[in-house]
Order: structure tokens, then C-alpha cells, then sequence
């Protein structure tokens, strides 16, 4: 019970932390758009590093300098485009962005891919999920580890699900354009930042 719980803290305390994919999914709950769908692929793709990393990978990735390098080129890059997209919504849109029951919804697919795409392409969610939360558990046994791996993954899904539908709650206030403005505005300098850190980590390493 001790490793689950080391577990759930460890990894709750890594995903609560404010980055790209967290901001994504404020916003799609938000929008009421596919938030099932988006909070199932953040769930799973936890699963999937999270158990790469319990099995030891995380250590070949950490000490691998060229895979290092080039996450961090791409996740700077993407990162990057999508903090201009947010900042030029922030600065561009005059009215309230439609969050009724009625509003439109993206395609499913398209929602899957961009959700995968502002997952697996930001460094920091390897280095949380597969080097650090991977690290902690090459100190621990096979049981142990089977033990921590659960309460971490029950970290990641209670947090997704939270933020994904507790977003909604906050609807009467993003009824208002200006709302929308400051979210938009936050999320792209958070994306400039983020691209920031990785370029300059990537020069650094090189």
C-alpha cells in the first residue's frame, strides 16, 4: 500500500504541474469538444511511458544524448507553432467562442491526433513519465514496482478526468470574449516559454 501510494504522489505531483498538454485539455473541456476522447488518449498514453519507463527504459533515454537532443529540437518546434495559433486567436478574436451544447465539434479523429501530438511531442512528459517516475522505480522490487506503477496510473486518470470535466464548471465565466483573450493570451506565452526551455536545452546539450 505504501509503494501505491508513493506512487499516486509522485506522479500526481509531476502531472499537476501547468504545461502544454494540461493547458489542451482545459481548453477541450471547455469547449465540451471530444473531452471523453482527449482525457482517454492522455490516460493511455501515461499507461504506455509510464510502463516503458517501470521497466527500465527510462535510463537508456536519459543517458542517450541524441535522442535527448532531438525531443527536444521537435518538441521546441511544435510547441512554438502552437504558441503563435493561441496567441493570434488571443489577439484576433472579437466574440465569445461558442460553448453550448450545440457548438461544433471537431472530428474525433482530428481531436485524437492533436491531443497525441501535444502529448508525444513535449519532452517534459518523457522526462516525467518515463526517466523520473522510471528512475524512482529501478530502486524498488518487481512487486513493488507493479504496486507503484498502479498508484501512479490512478494518479493520471483521476487528474485527466477531473480537469477534462471539471472544466465545466468554469463555462459562465469563458461565456465572456475576454475570457477567452486571457486563456489564449496564457497559453501561448506558456508554449513560447516551453519551446524556450527546449531549443536552450538542446543547444546546451549539443
Amino acid at each position: 500500500m505504501n509503494e501505491i501510494l508513493k506512487g499516486m504522489l509522485t506522479s500526481g505531483t509531476l502531472i499537476v504541474a501547468i504545461g502544454a498538454q494540461n493547458a489542451f485539455v482545459l481548453k477541450q473541456g471547455l469547449l465540451k469538444n471530444n473531452i471523453f476522447w482527449v482525457v482517454l488518449v492522455c490516460f493511455l498514453s501515461d499507461v504506455l511511458l509510464m510502463c516503458t519507463g517501470v521497466l527500465g527504459v527510462g535510463t537508456a533515454i536519459k543517458n542517450n544524448t541524441f535522442a535527448n537532443v532531438g525531443l527536444a529540437i521537435v518538441g521546441g518546434l511544435f510547441l512554438l507553432l502552437y504558441g503563435f495559433k493561441s496567441l493570434r486567436n488571443a489577439l484576433s478574436s472579437s466574440s465569445a467562442i461558442d460553448i453550448s451544447t450545440d457548438a461544433k465539434i471537431i472530428p474525433i479523429h482530428k481531436t485524437i491526433l492533436l491531443t497525441l501530438a501535444i502529448t508525444l511531442f513535449n519532452p517534459h512528459v518523457y522526462l516525467d513519465t518515463v526517466v523520473v517516475i522510471g528512475g524512482i522505480a529501478g530502486t524498488l522490487t518487481l512487486d513493488q514496482k507493479v504496486n507503484f506503477l498502479i498508484g501512479a496510473l490512478i494518479a493520471s486518470f483521476v487528474w485527466f478526468l477531473g480537469l477534462g470535466y471539471g472544466a465545466r464548471w468554469l463555462i459562465p465565466v469563458f461565456k465572456k470574449p475576454i475570457a477567452w483573450k486571457v486563456l489564449d493570451f496564457g497559453i501561448g506565452c506558456l508554449m513560447f516559454w516551453l519551446s524556450y526551455q527546449l531549443i536552450q536545452f538542446a543547444l546546451e546539450t549539443l
